[in-house]
């Protein structure tokens, strides 16, 4: 029953984001008291209504800086604020830094508390987990794993001709890559931890041209870029128990909903399948020492 109107509240807190309800106009409109609905948030959110809200407004806005060019008094004034300054104070109260600052070294638009309800792009929310989630610490382990593979596999594929590393894969991968080659497999292994991470931050769109006819040295600069950011947020999703949570990838049509483990478990299974193939060629052109990339040794060394 507490679940129940938790999600009540949740949903009419959704669906008043652009208005400026008071705490007592919401309990108003889920018929209950004022002190009844804050006692119900406060013990499934760890906040209370009032300062959910504003958290929620918050992190749209940060979302807002983050994937557009919009003016920091706009984004300010869609999130409720009279002024410049009333936002930049509350902004840099909750993100450490003040709104223009922030935009420009960014990384998440999530504020803790982290088991409660947070905003999902476009215009949803996020609700908590409803039950204790899969620990990730092995797929966070594979995680870490799969950044250094890929990273092993470009600095030896640097040592082939060009010939070799765009000589086709003769195996059936209908349906997973078109006429699949060393480079374009070892491209794709770092663009799918690129467009997943865009996907999480509410992009709507990844252009997949952007990976044809780079070179290797193009290629490993992208990992070092994308892969500790990939690790990062799969860090975040084990750390803060985010397995359960979902988000709105917009680059579907129409968009879809996705959970952080789903999108784990997704980047996994076909990476390991790439992998596979550039193991597999790279023995082909006389490179053997990655065998085929099994991650046994990796996730039983110390730590």
């Amino acid at each position: 029953m507490q679940t129940d109107l938790f999600r009540r509240f949740v949903d009419l807190l959704a669906d008043s984001l652009d208005d400026v309800p008071t705490a007592a106009d919401l309990a108003d409109r889920l018929h209950m008291s004022r002190v009844h609905v804050d006692r119900l948030v406060l013990a499934a959110a760890g906040e209370t209504p009032a300062a959910l809200r504003r958290r929620v407004l918050l992190e749209r806005a940060a979302h807002r800086l983050l994937t557009t060019d919009d003016e920091v008094l706009a984004v300010a004034l869609d999130a409720g604020f009279d002024s410049h300054e009333g936002f930049t104070r509350a902004f840099g109260r909750a993100y450490g830094a003040p709104p223009s600052r922030w935009r420009a070294d960014a990384s998440t638009y999530r504020l803790p508390p982290t088991r409660s309800v947070h905003f999902r792009p476009p215009g949803g929310l996020d609700l908590p987990p409803s039950s204790e989630a899969i620990s990730m610490s092995l797929a966070r382990n594979m995680i870490e794993h799969h950044v250094w593979l890929v990273g092993e596999m470009l600095d030896r594929a640097r040592s082939l001709d060009d010939d070799v590393l765009d000589r086709p894969i003769e195996i059936s991968v209908e349906g997973v890559d078109d006429d699949p080659t060393l480079r374009s497999l070892l491209a794709r292994l770092v663009g799918q931890m690129s467009m997943w991470e865009l996907a999480e931050q509410g992009a709507a769109d990844y252009d997949l041209a952007s990976e044809r006819n780079l070179s290797l040295a193009q290629i490993r600069t992208w990992l070092d870029d994308v892969g500790p950011r990939f690790l990062d947020l799969a860090r975040r999703i084990d750390e803060e128990d985010l397995t359960q949570v979902t988000f709105v990838n917009a680059m579907c049509e129409p968009p879809e909903l996705f959970s952080y483990g789903g999108l784990i478990a997704h980047v996994l299974t076909f990476a390991a399948f790439r992998r596979t193939l550039v193991c597999g060629a790279l023995w082909s052109a006389g490179i053997t020492d990655l065998g085929a990339g099994d991650p046994r040794e990796w996730v039983s060394r110390p730590v």
